[in-house]
């Protein structure tokens, strides 16, 4: 990559302003589009500006700042820059540049944050533009070449043609010239009508690579002289470290060296991660664990519970007078449910590699936020920003997990103790899922008023819980309140509630347990759709109503909601009797920009075990940039979301994590996966993300279908605890 001189940088400003959990930076965002002298990447090719370089042979490499985690964002990202620059898609190829470099530039790459379902639609506007840029330059640099007008030029596939005259050349040629251009200042885009790359289901381009195994991944990195390190950390977060005894391990094959990280962790490292472990596994340590090891799943529910009935609370969603409407109504229903926490538990544990020096510090990882580990490399390292980068690589699975830094300064505290040489840490199994950052634990009260002539007159919603925000972002809430936890309850916005009720309250009385919460993917839609969803399947039969009719009279006002929901019902046939023996349920949600529903045909037998046969799904993002990225997507998050319902829920003994592995902690199995039937149905005129909305419509999609088929409410999470599993 290039080299480039860097600004000097306040790194304590720097740190605080990235807060060093994916909250993007502090500092001014400025998108210059390249400059007059010639910026070259590493193997000397012209870049015609920050996000397209261009090799002689038209190769066209496009830079994308956001992570590729398996969802696909590196081939929309380029998708987006590709369609404006009217390249040659198949002399595409894709790089990262660092964050380290970003920060030097004065983040001409925007925001590195991935998360959220925020990589394409946080950022189409400025990487089209990008492109937009880069293509005026080229034309405008073979014009010039030839002593034309460049609005007598075309550019199409990477070539560029002078109308009149019929001359033509290509983009490999014209790329230098391109370079020493001054970037136009006015960038327009083109009309979606026009687009022929967006929208288009291509091929993925990081594909190739991982069917031959040529892709490296954190845990693959290799550098010459690197030793490798394990770690324990104390298992009830708040506790510390109290002493380790270094001689009982010593003389053990392998190990170079015993050390403190921080005031609540011990690490090894040793010439192979086994060596570094099996000492690790042999020290003898002893914790201060502190009074957070009184805490259990018991105590925190039953302080949760409390939450469900008094004490302040913040109110997130509100019109008319629900308390009142509740007291007066011919009839009120009531049902309490509860999520747990869940664990990112991604295939690829946390791992980092760190070269520390006193002139330079190195990392090599995967990361959602680029910047946020950059940030904590920093922090850590305790050098300038032009003396530190990270280098990112693909991620073995991050599902918002990887948005933390906490690997990735631990690997620089072991690094700077052994400097020169390079290390790489890898946490074990047990000690990934034992300091995760987990889907936070709720519980819901909903009570509800009929009038006399069964229409829906109040509805009335409790969460009592865990705030992410609190944890990791306080400077993102709302005088105390956290925005996010009322994710799919809004009254306007990119999460929208779905229905009209003429009195409404939505409210979250806040209660914080010490283990700490994350954005596990999906986030608080997993929960929230599975409260809201459910209960107003509850309602429809409590109104001796059919569930989508009643649904149907509360959505009037709320036509993309219903538009999804109408397109799973129709596919999968809801005005019609199902096969014998089967049972469907119905949901649907808007998150993350975007609108989406399910339709589950499951059967059940001895009342334990579902066959989940069939779901079909509807999505409408506004604009779909890779239709094929989007089903597959869709099905993805079956996968999460289905997992999380059967097989998920982390608790809590003794102010520790039980769950340490995947004999407690399972997912579903490919035999059990139901066949997935996809509608991508883009409305146009916003730009919705695709990677999380679907993941909360399965759960309550798959319980409204096991209460057609035994008359039985589920309201607990996850069914294991009911006995319930796939069959």
């Amino acid at each position: 990559m290039n080299k480039h001189v860097s600004p000097k940088l306040n790194r304590r400003a720097f740190v605080i302003g990235t807060a060093a959990v994916g909250a993007g930076l502090a500092i001014g965002f400025d998108l210059p589009f390249g400059g007059p002298t010639v910026v070259r990447a590493a193997d000397g090719s012209p870049e015609v500006n920050a996000w397209v370089v261009i090799r002689p042979d038209d190769t066209v490499v496009i830079r994308v700042a956001r992570s590729e985690m398996g969802q696909g964002s590196l081939t929309g990202l380029a998708q987006l820059v590709a369609e404006e620059l009217e390249c040659d898609w198949t002399k595409v190829t894709t790089e990262f540049p660092s964050p380290g470099q970003n920060v030097a530039r004065k983040r001409v790459w925007g925001d590195y944050s991935t998360g959220g379902s925020r990589g394409i639609r946080g950022s189409h506007d400025y990487v089209r533009k990008g492109g937009a840029a880069a293509r005026m330059m080229l034309i405008q640099a073979a014009a010039n070449d030839w002593k034309v007008p460049a609005s007598e030029c075309t550019a199409v596939n990477s070539v560029i043609t002078h109308t009149p005259s019929g001359k033509t050349t290509t983009y490999g040629k014209v790329a230098e010239a391109a370079a020493k251009l001054t970037p136009p200042t006015d960038v327009k885009l083109k009309d979606p009508k026009d687009w022929r790359l967006i929208g288009k289901g291509v091929k993925r381009l990081d594909t190739p690579d991982k069917v031959t195994g040529t892709t490296v991944y954190g845990i693959d990195v290799k550098l010459p002289g690197m030793l490798n390190a394990a770690i324990k950390d104390c298992p009830v977060t708040g506790g510390k470290l109290k002493s380790y005894d270094e001689a009982k391990i010593a003389g053990m094959k392998g190990v170079k060296k015993v050390m403190k990280v921080g005031d609540t962790a011990v690490a090894v490292v040793a010439d192979t991660f086994w060596h570094a472990k099996t000492a690790l596994d042999a020290l003898p340590i002893v914790w201060d664990e502190g009074e957070n090891a009184k805490v259990s799943s018991a105590s925190i529910a039953k302080w949760l519970a409390e939450g469900l009935d008094g004490g302040p609370a913040y109110v997130g969603n509100s019109n008319g007078d629900t308390k009142a409407a509740l007291v007066g109504a011919a009839k009120t229903i009531e049902a309490v449910y509860n999520y747990p926490y869940q664990n990112h538990a991604t295939m690829e544990p946390m791992n980092a590699t760190a070269l520390y020096t006193a002139d330079k510090c190195e990392v090599w990882c995967g990361t959602q936020n680029g910047e946020a580990a950059f940030a904590a490399a920093l922090e850590a390292s305790e050098l300038p920003a032009e003396k530190c980068d990270v280098n990112k690589l693909l991620l073995g699975g991050g599902f918002g997990r990887r948005g933390q830094t906490d690997y990735v300064r631990q690997a620089v505290l072991i690094a700077k103790q052994m400097p020169g040489t390079p290390i790489k840490l890898i946490w074990t199994r047990e000690e990934d899922m034992t300091h995760g950052r987990y889907h936070p634990v709720t519980q819901c009260k909903l009570t509800a008023g009929f009038d006399a002539d069964n229409n829906l007159t109040a509805f009335h919603m409790r969460i009592s819980g865990q705030s992410i925000l609190a944890s990791l972002r306080p400077d993102a809430l709302v005088k105390g309140m956290d925005p996010a936890t009322f994710a799919g309850l809004n009254a306007k916005g990119d999460a929208p509630f779905g229905y009209s009720v003429p009195n409404l309250l939505i409210e979250h009385s806040m209660r914080n347990p010490h283990i700490i919460p994350g954005f596990w993917r999906g986030v608080n839609v997993n929960q929230n759709a599975i409260y809201v969803e459910c209960f107003m399947d509850e309602l429809a039969h409590a109104a001796g109503q059919d569930p989508l009719e009643f649904r149907r009279k509360l959505m009037k006002d709320h036509p993309k909601h219903l538009a999804v929901l109408e397109a799973v019902a129709e596919k999968i046939g809801w005005s019609t009797a199902p096969p014998q023996g089967v049972y469907r349920g119905l949901a649907h949600f808007a998150s993350y920009g975007s609108y989406v529903a399910a339709a589950a045909e499951i059967s059940v037998i001895d009342g334990t075990k579902i066959k989940v046969h069939r779901i079909v799904a509807a999505t409408d993002p506004g604009y779909a940039v890779n239709p094929a990225q989007i089903e597959r997507q869709i099905a993805g998050s079956f996968v999460y979301g289905l997992s999380g319902l059967f097989y998920g829920g982390i608790t809590v003994k003794d102010g520790a994590v039980e769950q340490t592995n995947f004999d407690t902690y399972d997912s579903m199995r490919i035999a059990a996966m139901p066949k997935v039937e996809s509608i991508v149905m883009p409305s146009g005129g916003f730009w919705g993300g695709v990677g999380e909305p679907t993941i909360g419509v399965a759960g309550p999609a798959v319980l409204n279908a096991y209460f057609a088929a035994t008359g039985k409410r589920i309201r607990s999470v996850p069914l294991r605890d009911q006995n319930i599993t796939f069959a």
